[in-house]
């Protein structure tokens, strides 16, 4: 997702992205309107009040000045006040415009997340395939907080001072005539146009800071998921190295950014400097030929020193705004991603009877170069216990990928129950199939929710059956925390053997009519497997049974097999059958029995 284009031309068009933006936050706003609105009457409360400072201030230094010894007290006493009270307004109706508008930035800041967490479950396999898991949760926290930044300044930063810059021109005209005015104007627009080319150069650098950032962060989760890979190779070395040079891209980049905002809050600060000591160079010379009072002149430098600091600030929102569309447009990224595969406008709600499964002429290739299946056809009826066999590559997993519409097949069609898989929805597809995988990865959680996991609103009491009927019962008495137990992060406390009957109970639980068996045996020891089988045999006699197998002894037993060479259905029939006829079944059992003799031979 990194960028290509050149310094002044962002990957997204930034009207696009705040048009993106507003279908956003729209419905936030909306819904928020009355809350919205009490913000913006407490922003103009208090820029009330800031603009009344000035006059405050002249009144009082204009009383204090012509006749001090004449002026009453009590009038004195009560400018002060007033200026008090403007100045303690100002900061109170500023608290409560970002303690109202604040609910309103959290509450958008959370449907946003929320799309975008759905949004990246809906995406295909293929997509999550070739993801950055530790770049895309930092471009997701950076564009959240983007969006954040944009909604509380935009709208409470940027056009109150632009409103506070016409009011301060419009005061400066009408009472002190046109050159001050047109100082105020002028400095404006030449430090607008600073800012905004300079600014606009910058955002370069800030790519390069995100690239740099997201990069580093998923060389470091990467190498953390992988933590044991790495000790088993004793590259801990190799990994900080590639880490070091991660964060050496992450620092060069990080040190042009600050000497380019070196070079952006130099001019601004030289313009301001220049702009403010014309202004009060003017005001002195006009007190000094009694044109002006000397509260006038406090007036004039109050205004300048209120119009400045916010356009200082204007300055510094109008760079987090460039850099915050920078972080949104990688937001926006994930946003725009589409699904290969997707549900039809009029996908239906798939209804299974008896759980017929039935490949018609499927064909499927990754790209256009790796043909994996051709003209593959068969059909499984309902309660029958099938096995794909066949070499490594030959097709038995990309069966059940389309099966369960990761991919969808580029020629053919697949049919349960008679209805084309393409024309039902993936959710209602995906809730008829229980799949026991070949690597069970489970969530850093205990035991009970991981099994929970197959029907999340199943009861304490189903659990504990599904725990039974997959045989984990004497394992989890062992356990001193029973289900309660935490597995770690991806499971990694329990072992294979166990981590397979737990994805045993949860397809138990889940309760589909067809079950799938993704070769969850194949890194078993003789025991584990055993007991595996015993629990999957048991499951699978109530389901139509698709089982993967490696281990050809695990399948000896099943209804039918299926024979898969180079993505075409070579053989099918039962153990027997199939060795009678002495074809690449019988190749494949006989050098298995004899992989399985030699190491008897040779332990």
């Amino acid at each position: 997702m990194h960028s290509s284009q050149t310094d002044d031309t962002p990957s997204a068009d930034s009207r696009l992205l705040l048009r993106k933006l507003w279908h956003q936050v729209a419905p936030t706003l909306v819904e928020n309107r009355a809350r919205v609105a009490a913000a913006l009457g407490c922003l103009l409360l208090a820029k009330g009040g800031l603009l009344l400072i000035p006059f405050l201030l002249k009144a009082l230094v204009d009383g204090l000045d012509q006749s001090p010894m004449l002026a009453p007290t009590s009038l004195i006493l009560l400018m002060v006040l007033a200026y008090g009270t403007a100045r303690f307004a100002n900061t109170l109706f500023a608290e409560f415009r970002d303690t109202l508008f604040g609910r309103v930035t959290e509450r958008a800041m959370h449907r946003i997340g929320l799309a975008v967490f759905k949004h990246i479950h809906r995406l295909d396999l293929n997509y999550h395939l070739n993801r950055r898991t530790g770049g895309l949760a930092r471009d997701i926290e950076r564009g959240s907080n983007g969006i954040s930044f944009l909604m509380r300044f935009f709208i409470f930063n940027i056009a109150p001072t632009l409103f506070e810059i016409a009011m301060v021109t419009g005061i400066l005209l009408f009472n002190y005539g046109v050159n001050y005015s047109l100082v105020v104007l002028l400095s404006v627009a030449l430090y607008g146009a600073y800012s905004f080319r300079a600014t606009s150069w910058r955002t370069r650098f800030i790519r390069e800071v995100n690239a740099a950032d997201s990069d580093s962060n998923t060389r470091a989760v990467d190498s953390l998921i992988n933590y044991e890979t790495v000790k088993y190779f004793t590259n801990e070395e190799f990994e900080a190295h590639r880490y070091d040079q991660s964060l050496e891209q992450w620092e060069q980049a990080r040190r042009k950014n600050r000497l380019s905002l070196l070079a952006l809050n130099s001019g601004q600060a030289v313009i301001i400097a220049l702009s403010q000591t014309l202004m009060l160079g003017m005001a002195a010379l006009s007190v000094q030929s009694s044109d002006m009072t000397l509260g006038d002149f406090v007036l004039i430098n109050q205004f300048m020193l209120q119009l400045f600091i916010p356009l200082g600030f204007l300055g510094f929102v109008y760079r987090e705004i460039k850099a915050s569309l920078a972080n949104i447009e990688r937001l926006f990224l994930i946003l725009d991603q589409q699904p290969e595969v997707a549900d039809a406008p009029d996908a239906g709600h798939l209804e299974v009877q008896s759980g017929v499964i039935e490949f018609k002429g499927v064909g499927f290739s990754y790209g256009d170069t790796r043909q994996v299946l051709a003209q593959l056809d068969f059909r499984i009826e309902g309660g029958e216990t099938i096995a794909l066999v066949g070499a490594s590559g030959a097709g038995k997993s990309t069966v059940v990928k389309l099966l369960f519409r990761f991919y969808d097949p580029t020629a053919g069609t697949i049919c349960l129950d008679g209805q084309n898989i393409r024309d039902v929805t993936q959710q209602s597809l995906r809730r008829a199939i229980a799949i026991v995988p070949q690597d069970c990865v489970l969530f850093n959680d205990s035991l009970r929710e991981n099994i929970r996991y197959g029907r999340p609103t199943a009861t304490d009491h189903e659990v504990d059956a599904a725990v039974a009927a997959a045989y984990l019962g004497d394992f989890v008495a062992r356990l001193p925390e029973g289900l309660a137990t935490q597995v770690g992060e991806r499971g990694l406390k329990l072992s294979g053997g166990e981590r397979q009957r737990v994805a045993i109970a949860r397809a138990v639980l889940k309760d589909a009519p067809v079950l799938v068996f993704d070769e969850a045996t194949s890194s078993l020891d003789s025991e584990s497997e055993r007991a595996v089988m015993s629990a999957f045999r048991a499951l699978a006699g109530h389901h139509t049974a698709v089982v993967i197998a490696h281990r050809l002894s695990t399948i000896v037993d099943a209804d039918r097999i299926l024979v898969l060479e180079e993505g075409r259905l070579v053989e099918q029939g039962s153990h027997d059958a199939l060795l009678a006829r002495n074809g690449r079944y019988t190749e494949l059992w006989q050098a298995q029995q004899r992989e399985a003799e030699q190491l008897l031979d040779h332990p």
